[in-house]
């Protein structure tokens, strides 16, 4: 792992630091309170994705607990939530029912290692790579995603939950114009859950989701043999589960970058959520990662910016379920669901499916993004929905850029030249060799590469043929105006084809 210079510390110190949150009381209360409202969203969520995952629900609370804090202190992302994720139970859900919860264990602490390794050996550069059409595809499907999620809590309810839901709505709406010192989000909460215990109304609680653990977790040590036949059977969903969460976490960390403008430390980031994803497997958690409804609640919807708001919400999560449980029972879930609408709306980037905007991009970067946002919504993973939109940005890019190659060609005499523009790679120069007229050009000829570069060896194999058959014609070939990268790119390769 590379040491950070004196630059790099500079660029990635936190702004505003917890120092400054604690020598503030305003920006504190902010920071506490938004920890509040995002350890309540995340306890409906944890005992869903423990259901999905074929756990009990403590397990998914558990080790929403254990990452947020554990993140807090060796995140390189302040204010962005790490807790159970439905990404990360989709992949590991056949574990536990096939295998027992033993092997459940070992695979999330082996998930773990693998996203330390992967976070020492600089996955995060990776990042670079995906274009801003499949970023805004990402943003979309995951507006769309934690809309959707919220269905089954519409569908098959008593009819008094769609107003308490719209109540939730609007006080999110107005209590901004009003106030922005105490988060809009728990003040819905506040209001709806205190309209439901006034009326006595009966609908759909917390409660109802899955039974609240009463105690503190415990170290869980899995007791499976340490052989080749255990390691072949965990390690696929254990990298699964690495790659899906390193993704998933490191998108997150960039649009929490972009919405706070500030820089954040991705490689940090990296090894960080393989730690706590180990520490939520020895403590009996399912693992995880960056979750970003609740990320957005605290940082878009409560005003977070320190690491501050993302302890609080794992402290106040557990002493919501662990202490005051029998209350947060009682929290309608029209409340919960009111706070997820906002933050879809919210997070949906209306801008990029405006006629307008449609109207100016490139056709070519609009498929991309819808490309993306399909991808996710079929397969129900942010990972494939992303690595399918980068390969699809890839390939237009690649066939865009193919066609910027030209080649004319001027006689004078004895000598021809043809001079080559454009960037020289396997999709531009897989037709270089149709674009000569061997039959008719002169003795002498040169091929001018003043204006284009050699990037790999099927550029170099199409040029050795070239000259091959000018060399079966009686002709030779001087290829001139080569850049010192093209000339040792050649001078390496050449000749070694047949």
């Amino acid at each position: 792992m590379s040491a950070l210079t004196v630059d790099d510390r500079a660029r990635y110190r936190a702004k505003p630091s917890v120092l400054d949150a604690l020598k503030n009381p305003r920006m504190l209360t902010r920071e506490v309170l938004a920890g509040l409202v995002v350890g309540l969203a995340l306890i409906p969520e944890a005992i869903a994705f423990s259901v999905i995952a074929g756990v009990d629900p403590k397990v998914g609370l558990f080790s929403s607990f254990i990452m947020a804090v554990s993140i807090a202190f060796l995140g390189g992302r302040p204010a962005m939530v790490t807790a159970a994720t439905g990404a990360v139970a989709l992949v590991i859900a056949p574990v536990a029912p096939t295998y027992g919860m033993d092997y459940f264990i070992a695979t999330v602490i082996l998930a773990g290692v693998f996203q330390v390794i992967l976070g020492v050996l600089g996955v995060a550069k990776l990042m670079r790579f995906i274009p801003r059409s499949v970023m805004v595809g990402f943003v979309n499907a995951l507006a769309i995603f934690v809309f959707s999620s919220q269905f089954p809590q519409l569908i098959d309810v008593p009819w008094l939950v769609y107003p308490l839901v719209a109540l939730g709505i609007l006080v999110m709406i107005v209590m901004p114009r009003i106030t922005k010192i105490v988060p809009a989000p728990l003040v819905s909460v506040i209001i709806v859950t205190g309209v439901v215990l006034t009326m006595g109304l009966t609908v759909p609680t917390v409660g109802d989701q899955g039974e609240l653990p009463r105690s503190l977790p415990s170290l869980f040590l899995p007791d499976i043999p340490f052989t080749w036949d255990t390691f072949t059977i965990i390690a696929p969903f254990a990298l699964g589960v690495a790659l899906v969460g390193l993704m998933e976490s490191l998108l997150t960390a960039k649009l929490v970058d972009e919405i706070t403008d500030t820089h954040s430390n991705k490689t940090r980031e990296s090894w960080a959520q393989g730690v706590a994803n180990m520490l939520s497997g020895f403590f009996g958690g399912m693992g995880g990662c960056a979750v970003i409804g609740q990320t957005m609640i605290g940082v878009k919807a409560s005003g977070a910016r320190t690491r501050i708001s993302t302890f609080c919400a794992g402290i106040f999560l557990f002493l919501l379920v662990v202490v005051f449980g029998d209350f947060v029972g009682t929290i309608p879930m029209a409340a919960l669901v009111a706070v997820m609408i906002m933050v879809a709306i919210g997070a949906f980037d209306w801008h990029s499916v405006t006629p307008s905007t449609l109207k100016r991009m490139p056709k070519s970067e609009t498929f991309v993004m819808v490309a993306t946002v399909v991808l996710v919504l079929l397969t129900h993973n942010l990972a494939i929905g992303v690595v399918g939109g980068v390969l699809v940005a890839s390939v237009l890019f690649v066939r865009r850029v193919a066609h910027f190659v030209s080649v004319s060609r001027t006689v004078a005499g004895d000598t021809v030249t043809y001079t080559v523009t454009g960037e020289l790679f396997f999709a531009s120069s897989n037709d270089l060799t149709t674009l000569f007229s061997y039959p008719e050009d002169p003795a002498l000829v040169v091929i001018d590469l003043t204006g284009s570069h050699i990037w790999d060896a099927s550029t170099v194999a199409a040029l050795d043929a070239i000259e091959t058959k000018y060399a079966a014609l009686g002709k030779s070939v001087e290829i001139v105006g080569m850049n010192a990268s093209s000339q040792r790119m050649r001078g390496r390769l050449s000749g070694g084809f047949p």
